[in-house]
């Protein structure tokens, strides 16, 4: 049922629910008890998601903590408190990163100098621009509806 980190590249998509709280909208994840997050809409609800999930999961394995597995989202359930609030079942993907690994790369030289300009670190400024890329490529969410 527990799958511990084992430094490779892990990519899950965790079950969320998004559900209507007073004005607002509250996501928790039926997998990560306590990886709870809010928002004033659905749509900032599922960014802060995504951000409240990276961390919960960052901090799991900081702890050095089994991550659970993600559950289907078919075979996901809201407690039963919160069932009749629900306005979206969603997929978080999420990617961990892995073992960190030297790699040479060619790039335009005007191109590395105003990378150079704006961040302190080459590695994190092209570590940070490829996941948002793979993010923005993989199109975020995948929504259930069949409520």
């Amino acid at each position: 049922m527990f799958r511990k980190c084992s430094g490779a590249v892990m990519n899950r998509n965790y079950p969320a629910f998004i559900i209507k709280d007073g004005d607002d909208f509250t996501v928790f994840f039926p997998d990560l008890p306590g990886c709870v997050t809010w928002a004033s809409s659905v749509e900032d609800a599922f960014d802060c998601a995504r951000e409240a999930l990276e961390g919960h999961l960052a901090a799991m394995m900081d702890e050095n903590l089994d991550f659970p597995e993600a559950t289907r989202i078919e075979l996901a359930v809201p407690n039963e408190e919160d069932a009749d609030c629900v306005v979206a079942k969603v997929l978080v993907p999420i990617m961990l990163p892995g073992k960190t690994v030297r790699t040479n790369i060619s790039i335009d030289e005007s191109l590395l100098l105003a990378i150079d300009s704006v961040a302190p670190n080459r590695s994190s400024f092209f570590t940070e621009a490829a996941r948002n890329e793979l993010s923005r490529r993989r199109g975020g969410s995948r929504l259930d509806v069949s409520r």
